[in-house]
């Protein structure tokens, strides 16, 4: 059961209005302090007084808002509270979990709007309806709610993305105080009213980052600029703030050019004294320059409005005769305002003194001259369009400079700031169209939650108790219904185009409204004038002068002088088109009807109505503490017209027993579907239809099946409640009912599915990442697998390859090697037989010799003629060639003969031995220390012996030697030869006669080597004593033995 007993609905009885008391004073005297309830609902019973003086208490404790169920109450401090509106503030509502259970503010409604475009539940687009009376803070609070979408919808993938939506979001800012200044002004009730309605489209972008929405552009739309105040202007209000930041922030210089004096009286600027902090004229002209508004362009602008407060200082006296025109009282005004605007003097006072009539057939043109007061009526009519024009065209520059391309946004939120309800001692055609639009967005609240929602409860099948509410049809069926209304009969008098007096407007409109309940009638006003009884109160409005504004005529004559401006500001507002030209210029018979003001401010409001119920409404009721602006007061009396013109208690009433949150089940299924893994599945019944069965077959099956569906999920609530940290024992479950197409639900239940859904989605994101990261390390090991086969496959190529290449490398070289070895040995043996045959006639054979066989014989010849020049060739750096190379030759083939000389032999004696019996090295002496090594046996050590020559030893070493040239060899001795560098050889003495071809011999080696410079080493020597070997038979035995023996050390390069 959905029961609400109504506030105002209470029994007439004195038991019913004794119990109200009690519950109001058991309510007023309770335990919880008032200024702790933020939410109206939790108010019981809920009555005016109750509300009021909860209110009353929150704003003594310096608490401004509170939620009313679906509304947040705002009430305007009248002083500034900087830490309430804090970017960190901003932030901390942005990043809370469930922004509702933070303290009310208007950020909460802000988060909201974001979420829900975020969730993409439909209506997808967001709107904020602020309301509100003037000087109720409606101004303030859109401006906050612009700055706080600006810090939290912006999130770049990019830092040239994080540039841009800075310097859009600074733009969307810097229109603000373009807007309030050449839109807002002082009036009775308000410092800083705003005299045009805006509705503000801030467009987001999705496509970039799925998961979250920037901020892209925005499109400001305005309506009905009170351009009258241009000219007209109550004694206790004041003109636009814009003509006093340019009378007051102009320099010495710009007052120079504008013609702007201290001290300077204007017509048009009333109340010049007062200084407001709206004055700023630093402030504008820096927020148009970020709007792409150069500074010459200011300078225009400026010029241009000081030009219109000198126009106003135009007074026309009456000629006293009609056939003559007025003439001006003050001609400094005409051409000051002249020189300004740019526009010829003389043009500019014929067109505000004569008026061009064409008439008949033939257009015949007629000029006659006007009176005073149709003077002064042209004067402000060429001020208010120029002004208007001017307006409408700052508005088009901030939004070419804000606006985004349509294909660049997806979604947007929207936020209404119009005039508040106005009521003054003198209201005209202004006052009624403003208050002609609160009705308007009052009645699209009352349609859209009072009266829909119920009726929707009563079609959906819930249980429900109609709550009873003001419904302002009547007042709007009053303004605009059809046939008859005010509007239809003001736009009537219009099109008659005739005189139209004050009286005669007031008595049509009684006698054709009489029947309606929500005119009323005042007898004794001296003043024609009606009175509307609107949702906020009643209204007087005066009729003089109703028909005339809601002509608005502009006399073509006006804006072809405007075209002949050489202003450049004013030819852009007023071009020269001959289409423009020819409908200024009808014909009296194809004369189409005028749009008059009340027909185009009807049509915008339609068209932002269509706006607004195409998107989820939010509502913030601002609230006027006292009429004076002062801090710390509240007046009662003030307060409660407003709550009851606004039905706060009604929606109260309906939102603690409402659900705002109405979805369709489809829509609901297919969003928390995913709710159901939180939820063990019951066995299917077989009974019941399937999922597939229940899309393929009828409706009433596929409405079965998303009913039990619906009821899956909705089982998985408990879960979720008891899952959530903050949840108490014992509290009660989430409100929500299932009607015949729809799901109704509360904020509390929408944010607790949503935490729901955002955990299974992170489960979820949980297993596929976790599944990628397998499949990703899988790949990973079978890529690196195979590329370690492919590896192993090519190194073994590789390997193989480089074998081969070596294999064949060498047996290219050792058949090369033996086949210049057979060349070498056939030559050899080929040029040295003859050699052989002579030096073995020469030589006398010893009696132990005996003779190899032909085939060695021929293989030693060739070894030992030919090893000098291998000796030389195989260690030579480079290639011996020219002369050092026949030198070489030359020594191979020609063997010197002879007997040694200059060579030291000593006589030791020892047993008769048969060849040579050793080639050892004596200890070689250093070249430095000329000491002898640490290692060696100590012993007479010998010199170096430089070159390839023996030294001569002197008697004196050969005696010390022991060696006596003269005496004969004894038998049994043994004959040493010392050789160069310190080497000897030692023979037996039955070889003398080998022994000197052994000398020349080793000479011979020795001067091949020193001819082709090549540095003696030990292995040389090693190969001279394997050729001696060769050479001497005999000997080969014992050289052998000896020739391990044989160390060569020390021999210098050039030996």
């Amino acid at each position: 059961m959905l029961q609400q007993v109504n506030g105002h609905s209470s029994g007439s009885d004195a038991q019913g209005r004794e119990s109200l008391r009690e519950d109001l004073q058991e309510f007023l005297g309770g335990e919880v302090p008032l200024h702790q309830l933020d939410d109206l609902t939790k108010v019981n019973p809920v009555t005016l007084e109750t509300v009021l003086r909860c209110l009353q208490a929150r704003y003594t404790a310096d608490t401004f808002y509170t939620n009313a169920g679906c509304t947040l109450v705002a009430l305007n401090p009248f002083k500034p509270v900087p830490q309430l509106y804090s970017p960190e503030l901003m932030r901390e509502y942005h990043a809370a979990p469930q922004p509702q259970k933070l303290k009310p503010h208007i950020f909460t409604v802000g988060e909201q709007t974001y979420r829900n475009v975020r969730s993409l539940i439909e209506p997808v687009n967001q709107s904020i309806v602020v309301s509100g009376e003037s000087g109720a803070g409606k101004t303030w609070t859109s401006r906050c709610l612009m700055k706080f979408y600006a810090v939290v919808a912006a999130s770049p993938t990019s830092w040239e993305s994080h540039k841009i939506a800075e310097r859009i979001e600074q733009r969307i800012l810097n229109s603000n105080p373009v807007m309030e200044a050449f839109g807002n002004a002082c009036t009775l009730r308000n410092n800083n009213s705003s005299r045009f309605g805006k509705f503000i489209q801030l467009q987001l972008n999705s496509l970039l980052v799925p998961r979250d929405h920037q901020m892209t552009g925005a499109a400001i739309q305005t309506y009905l600029l009170e351009k009258t105040r241009v000219a007209c202007q109550d004694s206790t209000e004041r003109n636009f703030h814009i003509f006093y930041q340019i009378c007051k922030g102009a320099s010495a210089d710009e007052r120079l050019q504008w013609h702007l004096p201290e001290g300077a009286a204007f017509s048009w600027l009333p109340n010049p004294e007062r200084t407001l902090e709206e004055d700023c004229f630093e402030v504008t002209r820096e927020a148009m320059l970020h709007l792409g508004i150069d500074a010459p362009t200011q300078n225009n602008i400026f010029q241009a409005l000081a030009g219109l407060l000198h126009l106003g200082n135009i007074r026309f006296a009456d000629s006293g005769d009609e056939a003559q025109p007025c003439r001006p009282m003050d001609d400094g005004a005409v051409r000051t305002s002249a020189l300004l605007l740019r526009l010829p003097e003389d043009p500019l006072l014929e067109t505000l003194r004569i008026r061009t009539i064409r008439a008949g057939r033939q257009q015949q043109v007629f000029r006659k001259p006007c009176s005073q007061a149709e003077c002064d009526t042209r004067r402000d009519c060429l001020a208010k369009l120029v002004y208007a024009r001017l307006f409408d065209w700052l508005v088009s520059v901030i939004n070419s400079s804000v606006c985004a391309d349509p294909a660049s946004w997806t979604t947007f939120i929207g936020l209404l700031d119009v005039y508040g309800f106005e009521s003054f001692p003198h209201n005209s055609l202004e006052q009624l169209c403003i208050n002609y639009a609160n009705e308007k967005l009052q009645q699209h609240f009352v349609a859209h939650y009072l009266r829909a929602q119920q009726e929707e409860y009563a079609v959906e099948g819930l249980e429900w108790s109609f709550v009873n509410y003001q419904d302002n049809q009547t007042c709007l069926d009053l303004i605009e219904g059809s046939p008859i209304s005010i509007c239809s009969l003001i736009n009537e008098e219009c099109r008659l185009n005739r005189p139209s007096s004050a009286a005669q407007l007031q008595t049509r409109i009684e006698s054709a409204l009489a029947g309606s309940p929500c005119l009323g009638h005042n007898k004794l006003s001296p003043e024609p004038s009606f009175i509307v009884l609107h949702y906020a109160g009643s209204v007087r409005y005066h009729t003089a002068g109703l028909v005339e504004k809601n002509k608005d005529p502009i006399p073509p004559e006006l804006t072809r002088l405007l075209q002949q401006s050489q202003d450049p500001l004013l030819k852009v507002l007023f071009p020269a088109d001959p289409e423009e030209k020819s409908q200024e210029e009808p014909s009296g018979q194809s004369r189409a009807p005028v749009l008059t003001v009340v027909s185009k401010f009807k049509a915008s409001l339609e068209q932002l109505l269509q706006v607004l119920q195409a998107t989820t409404p939010h509502y913030i009721r601002c609230i006027k503490p006292n009429s004076q602006g002062r801090a710390q007061a509240l007046h009662r009396e003030e307060v409660l017209n407003q709550l009851e013109a606004c039905g706060l208690v009604e929606t109260i009433h309906i939102s603690a027993a409402g659900f705002p949150i109405r979805v369709s089940h489809r829509t609901f299924v297919e969003r928390y579907a995913s709710l159901r893994r939180l939820h063990p599945r019951a066995p299917p019944d077989p009974h019941s239809p399937s999922p597939d069965e229940g899309h393929s077959g009828s409706p009433h099956a596929e409405q079965a099946t998303l009913r039990a569906l619906l009821q899956d999920i909705l089982h998985t609530l408990p879960a979720l409640e008891a899952a959530t940290p903050a949840a108490p024992a014992g509290a009660t479950p989430a409100p929500v009912h299932c009607g015949r197409t729809k799901v109704f639900m509360t904020d509390a239940t929408l944010e607790l599915l949503e935490r729901g859904r955002a955990q299974v989605l992170e489960q979820c994101a949980r297993c596929i990442q976790a599944g990628w990261r397998r499949h990703r390390r899988r790949e990973q090991e079978r890529r690196r697998r195979a590329a370690v086969c492919i590896q192993a496959a090519i190194r073994s190529w590789l390997t193989r390859k480089h074998i081969q290449r070596l294999h064949a490398a060498a047996t290219v070289i050792k058949r090369a090697w033996r086949r210049w070895g057979i060349r070498m040995a056939f030559l050899a043996s080929k040029e040295l037989d003859g050699v052989e045959e002579k030096h073995s006639s020469q030589a006398p054979r010893s009696p132990s010799s005996f003779p190899p066989p032909l085939a060695q014989t021929k293989l030693l010849r060739a070894v030992t003629h030919l090893w000098p020049l291998g000796l030389v060739l195989a260690n030579a750096a480079v290639g011996v060639h020219g002369f050092p190379r026949k030198l070489v030759v030359f020594a191979c083939l020609q063997l010197p003969v002879g007997s040694p000389s200059g060579y030291t032999v000593q006589a030791q004696t020892a047993q008769e031995q048969a060849g040579i019996m050793s080639i050892r090295a004596l200890p070689q002496v250093s070249r430095v220390t000329g000491q002898r090594p640490a290692t060696t046996a100590p012993g007479p050590s010998h010199p170096t012996v430089e070159g390839w020559g023996a030294k001569p030893a002197s008697p004196q070493q050969e005696q010390d030697r022991g060696w006596d040239k003269s005496r004969p060899n004894p038998a049994g001795e043994t004959r040493s030869l010392c050789l160069p560098d310190g080497c000897r050889l030692d023979c037996s003495q039955h070889y003398d006669q080998e022994f000197p071809r052994a000398l020349s011999l080793f000479k011979t080696a020795s001067m091949c080597l020193s001819i082709t410079s090549v540095p003696l080493r030990q292995s040389h020597f090693q190969k001279i004593g394997v050729v001696m070997t060769a050479y001497f038979p005999p000997m080969a035995v014992d050289l052998v033995s000896c020739f391990p023996q044989v160390i060569f050390l020390g021999l210098s390069s050039s030996s």
